[in-house]
């Protein structure tokens, strides 16, 4: 057997016989694809439950009172405030051999405020999320 000579031709020959020797090349193709190995299913309930609450309530009330005064003045007085007291004199002109003011009265109106702690009961609503985990095949889309 005789070894072979290698020509610039590209082909060996082996025995005086020209041998053709294929030249092979290998590449890698990487690539990504979408797999789906699952799905998820949220359902959303509403719960209602009675919820006790200390609801504050403001309530303001007022007293009006008439306060006899009968007092000369030189001119009428203004509203004023004393305290919670708002004060409102009333006049009354009377005629004399001269004229002269008089407060005749005087109304007071006191602002009175009273907060009492009532419980009210009232059915309040929440939503809760349930998580289901489905395979892949359990939806036809």
């Amino acid at each position: 057997m005789e070894y072979g000579k290698e020509r610039a031709s590209g082909y060996t020959e082996v025995d005086g016989e020209a041998i053709t020797i294929p030249v092979v090349e290998e590449s890698l193709v990487v690539g990504k694809r979408l797999v789906e190995t699952g799905k998820v299913r949220l359902t959303l309930h509403a719960e209602e439950h009675a919820e006790v609450l200390d609801v504050p309530l403001t309530e303001v009330r007022w007293h009006v009172e008439h306060v006899p005064v009968n007092r000369v003045v030189d001119a009428a007085p203004e509203v004023r405030v004393e305290g919670d007291t708002t004060i409102y004199p009333v006049m009354e002109e009377r005629v004399v051999v001269r004229r002269e003011l008089v407060v005749r009265e005087e109304v007071r109106v006191t602002r009175r405020t009273a907060t009492n702690v009532e419980r009210v009961s009232e059915t309040v609503r929440r939503e809760k999320v349930v998580e289901e985990r489905l395979p892949a095949d359990s939806f036809s889309e």
